[in-house]
């Protein structure tokens, strides 16, 4: 029987990048106010909980969200267990045990890992459609615009903001589609993993 991992943030209580907006909910509507129905409204960031980024999040003339289609977010993937700065050789390693299992179009890495820019090349230059980390951003927080330069300008989708805490090393089926946001840089992501 197979099983269904979710690795999404709940939006309201999520991780923000520093500096983002927090989601807000607004009651519009209440049945208890004596109203037809319960009726919310949002307020969010596109980079709120998880999410993922497009292109056109760091170029300009880079493809928006609702311009990638769904390839890139749903199909086999590998997650990959790391801490701490992911180099180069981390990333050959891991495309290595990726490809060995049949899984190397989807890089998912869990644990507190931080892809460096020569880690960011090596993905790149293996043509993986999406890289996916835990953290709010994949680069360094405190400047993360080399490495979505050189993943985003390669077309490699990100999945940021994923929670990974007791999925196994391994290969999956994940499905990560993002909502369709015409002309936005990104969008929160339902993600989810089938063993």
């Amino acid at each position: 029987m197979n099983k269904i991992i979710d690795i999404s943030q709940e939006i309201f209580s999520c991780k923000v990048f520093p500096g983002d907006p927090a989601p807000k909910n607004t009651q519009l509507l209440s049945i208890k106010n004596g109203d037809v129905c319960n009726l919310t409204q949002l307020s969010m960031c596109a980079h709120n909980g998880t999410h993922a980024d497009a292109p056109f999040h760091f170029l300009n003339d880079g493809k928006t969200i609702d311009q990638l289609g769904l390839v890139p977010f749903v199909g086999n993937c590998f997650v990959a267990r790391h801490d701490g700065n992911v180099t180069a050789a981390d990333a050959a390693a891991i495309m290595e045990k990726a490809k060995a299992a049949g899984a190397a179009e989807r890089i998912l890495i869990a644990g507190k890992a931080t892809v460096t820019a020569e880690a960011a090349r090596v993905f790149a230059a293996a043509g993986i459609k999406l890289l996916g980390n835990e953290s709010q951003t994949v680069g360094p927080e405190d400047a993360p615009k080399e490495v979505h330069l050189i993943l985003l300008g390669a077309e490699v989708v990100l999945l940021e903001g994923i929670v990974l805490d007791n999925v196994d090393e391994g290969r999956y089926f994940l499905s990560a589609a993002p909502l369709n946001l015409g002309g936005c840089d990104g969008a929160p992501c339902r993600a989810y993993l089938i063993k």
